[in-house]
């Protein structure tokens, strides 16, 4: 039997948040392309039939998911940190500052974030950090969907642009075929020039 996912929403009802948003990421780990955050606002009559952790549905459902949150949810915002800033202010501080801007663009303004992970963001607004908790609440379990949807799609799109690398198939994480053609074709400007396995061919004197 699938979890109550609503236990903390339910909660922040009892304390007084009516709006409460849930805040997660997608894209801390690949080689390429940006950090996307999504944030979303549910009622309380959105259903959690079919919604879980981004990383345990099949692309089908997840798509399925993603439109049902956009039809039904009360405010979604999206947040976008691209390679150059990651590698300007480190990955971690890239996520808090997507998912800054994801927040900032919900409409209504909730009065709660439930965060996935151990930290809080600049935001304006109460926090509750929640550790899994893409597996835990549903407001962040839908946000985990939107950010993953989301920049699936962005990489569909840098796949286009440079083909040879494979974006449409590993979205930029450093799957075997990923660090293959970095080592065939050398990092592009979607690349992440301060992470491990870019970083080195750069070293070796491979444009970017």
């Amino acid at each position: 039997m699938q979890p109550d996912l609503w236990q903390f929403e339910k909660l922040a009802a009892r304390s007084g948040h009516s709006l409460v948003a849930g805040v997660d990421e997608a894209g801390r780990g690949p080689l390429a392309g940006p950090v996307v955050a999504a944030a979303v606002v549910l009622p309380t009559d959105f259903p959690q039939q079919g919604i879980d952790d981004s990383k345990k549905l099949t692309e089908r459902r997840r798509l399925a998911a993603f439109r049902v949150i956009r039809r039904k949810a009360l405010a979604v915002g999206v947040g976008i940190v691209n390679a150059a800033r990651i590698d300007t202010i480190n990955i971690f501080q890239a996520a808090r500052l997507a998912m800054a801007r994801a927040v900032s663009r919900l409409e209504p303004k909730p009065s709660l974030l439930l965060i996935d992970g151990n930290f809080t963001i600049d935001f304006p607004a109460a926090q509750q950090p929640l550790v899994r908790g893409d597996s835990r609440s549903i407001s962040i379990a839908c946000a985990s969907i939107i950010a993953k949807v989301t920049r699936d799609r962005i990489m569909l799109s840098c796949h286009r642009r440079f083909p040879h690398y494979g974006f449409d198939r590993h979205k930029g994480y450093p799957t075997p075929a990923h660090k293959q053609a970095l080592a065939s074709h050398g990092p592009c400007p979607l690349h992440r020039k301060t992470f491990k396995g870019v970083r080195e061919l750069l070293e070796t004197g491979r444009p970017c």
